[in-house]
């Protein structure tokens, strides 16, 4: 296996760390595999799946090696997408191919309608954005509702709020305010609050991410190839939901893919999917477009 060469980049209110994983094969247009909070140790395994191509990951801002430097308290998809076109520029290799996980779907196709240029395909794989639910409004209000939560209580009662989001079938009822909160304990999480308000994902880029409004004229006028997806194991969450809206608001057909929502995921963060399927699908997905 090549050997990793992790870089630097200094952008707007933000200093990037990103990895480099050189290829074997004759293909020379690079990987790039995002996902938003997650960070560049959630692609391990499937990395060693295009093992014939360069491959890049990299930490969002705010999330683990990325420091922000600029203070702030939250982080927007636009913020993110002038991350990636930066370190896109930085590897000076043309357009990449691009697959993109949860936020990470959600900032690449800000990034698409701001650059499209410099992305040939796009895979994005189930972006929870709640724009596009046909029950918008309540699901908006109970992403508000996650993140309150988390500043008030802290990590495990906003924790446990966002699971029972991500899970729950079908469009939110206009009542949901009167269902009783989740437990912690019920999801293995802490009950006491340590006082900590850093969390990448329930402070810094659940709003922002939830309540981005993709830009369909932008989006259908790029050069970009894009592919939306969604896990079959995923039919009818929030996210998978919010995929299949994409698609449709794109003009395309929704890409059902092998396992979840981290199906790519073998054994990072103690979650198994199924990746070598899912790798399989991608590999396919992004091949369709080429030329």
């Amino acid at each position: 296996m090549a050997e990793i060469d992790t870089r630097t980049l200094d952008t707007v209110g933000a200093t990037l760390r990103y990895d480099v994983r050189p290829g074997t094969g004759a293909d020379e247009r690079p990987l790039l595999l995002i996902g938003s909070p997650m960070d560049a140790s959630g692609f391990t395994t499937l990395a060693a799946h295009f093992a014939d191509r360069t491959v890049v990951t990299y930490d969002p801002r705010g999330v683990s090696r990325s420091e922000r430097t600029d203070g702030a308290a939250e982080s927007l998809p636009e913020e993110h997408a002038d991350d990636l076109a930066r370190l896109i520029e930085a590897l000076g290799a043309g357009p990449v191919d691009v697959f993109a996980s949860s936020g990470g779907a959600v900032n690449a196709l800000a990034l698409v309608a701001r650059r499209g240029d410099l992305v040939h395909a796009l895979v994005a794989h189930e972006p929870p954005t709640a724009q596009v639910l046909p029950d918008r409004e309540v699901a908006l209000a109970v992403c508000a509702d996650v993140h309150a939560t988390y500043l008030r209580e802290g990590w495990g009662p906003g924790m446990a709020k966002f699971l029972a989001v991500t899970i729950r079938k079908g469009p939110f009822p206009a009542n949901w305010a009167e269902e009783p909160a989740p437990s912690p304990a019920a999801f293995g999480l802490p009950t006491e609050d340590d006082g900590s308000r850093g969390d990448p994902l329930l402070g810094q880029n659940l709003l922002g991410c939830t309540s981005y409004r993709p830009d369909f004229p932008a989006l259908r006028a790029a050069p970009t190839r894009i592919v939306v997806a969604a896990g079959k194991e995923s039919e009818d969450t929030f996210a998978a939901r919010a995929a299949a809206a994409v698609a449709e608001g794109l003009g395309a057909p929704l890409a059902v893919f092998p396992s979840h929502h981290g199906g790519f995921l073998g054994g990072e963060f103690g979650q198994q999917g199924a990746p070598a399927e899912f790798a399989e699908a991608l590999r396919a997905a992004l091949e369709g477009g080429r030329g």
